[in-house]
């Protein structure tokens, strides 16, 4: 199996669970030699990529799929979902255990995410930033996100239509209804024919940079049914992270779907649901259980270093500069 970002939290956490088994060889990849993960498996199963968004890229993975005999590829990484999959069966050999490519299109545009999914379930009312948008009769405040965009980078909270207005045009943006329940992260497995075999709910209790890092699952029958609905109406197959917040009138609503392992997936595993290895018997064809159940349980996140010998660090053209400009 070759798993890639191998430097974030999903990353890691898909290494950490698929080592567990003694029926899989794991490699690690990553663009940045500095990538924790790749230093939690032996040193010949190690990989520097090229970034996700060179041109490159994709024959850069099948190379590699092809040389190590890779059966399995996992991408952790939003901008690499896509383009694999547009070739998924031209990777060297191995199986992508990923959403489809029609699915991830609607998931990583919030607005098509939108509208997609609003005539099944609760959705905040959504308009691209545009003079029409603007002009919808807002309850401020409201929320001005990108598009695209992964975290909670380039959320902004907009007191006021003042405050709206500056902001001008750019359809790379949306405004949103701002919900004031709290928010809840379900991760979601759903098999090859679209069956939801597990929903898990968690609180986002503490945030880091988009991650949450403190939070426990809960047992809530609507979170479940409406992470359920989103993976129907985006025909999810494999694993999806949906965030759902509460309305005013106590009803989840969508905020957005991550198609991929979620940083915070270390939880939902030590709750019951190992994703990243039912997710390895998905692409092979192995038959998983129809219905899978959690138990609550709460969790904290701190930093581990991981140690090795300075001459193990792989680096590559488009990382050596992330060695060059280290600030600690």
């Amino acid at each position: 199996m070759l798993v890639t970002g191998a430097g974030g939290p999903a990353g890691v956490a898909v290494i950490r669970s698929l080592l567990q088994r003694a029926d899989v060889d794991v490699f690690a990849g990553d663009m940045d030699g500095w990538a924790s993960g790749l230093y939690l498996v032996p040193g010949g199963r190690r990989r520097i990529l090229q970034p996700g968004l060179a041109p490159e890229f994709v024959d850069d993975i099948a190379r590699i799929c092809a040389e190590d005999d890779i059966d399995v590829l996992f991408s952790t990484v939003d901008v690499e979902l896509p383009p694999l999959a547009a070739r998924r069966t031209d990777l060297g050999g191995a199986v992508l255990a990923a959403a489809s490519l029609e699915t991830l299109d609607v998931t990583l545009d919030k607005w098509e995410l939108a509208r997609r999914c609003a005539p099944l379930l609760r959705v905040p009312e959504t308009q691209l930033l545009n003079a029409a948008g603007t002009a919808e009769p807002w309850d401020f405040p409201v929320i001005v996100k990108p598009r695209r965009g992964a975290g909670s980078r380039g959320v902004r909270l907009i007191a006021d239509r003042a405050q709206l207005e500056a902001l001008g045009v750019d359809e790379t943006l949306i405004i949103q209804e701002h919900l004031p329940g709290a928010e809840f992260s379900v991760d979601v497995l759903a098999d090859n024919g679209g069956h939801v075999v597990a929903a898990v709910p968690r609180t986002r209790t503490r945030v880091d940079s988009g991650v949450s890092i403190a939070g426990r699952t809960v047992h809530d029958a609507a979170l479940e049914k409406t992470a359920g609905d989103v993976a129907a109406a985006i025909g999810l197959t494999g694993v999806a992270n949906v965030q759902l917040r509460y309305d005013r009138n106590g009803v989840p609503a969508l905020l957005e779907v991550n198609p991929r392992f979620p940083g915070a997936l270390p939880l939902t595993i030590a709750a019951g649901v190992d994703m990243p290895s039912l997710a390895l018997d998905l692409a092979l064809g192995v038959a998983i259980p129809t219905s899978i159940d959690f138990r609550e349980l709460a969790n904290v996140r701190y930093l581990e270093d991981v140690f090795v010998d300075p001459s193990e660090i792989l680096l590559s053209d488009h990382a050596a500069h992330a060695d060059e400009a280290g600030d600690e």
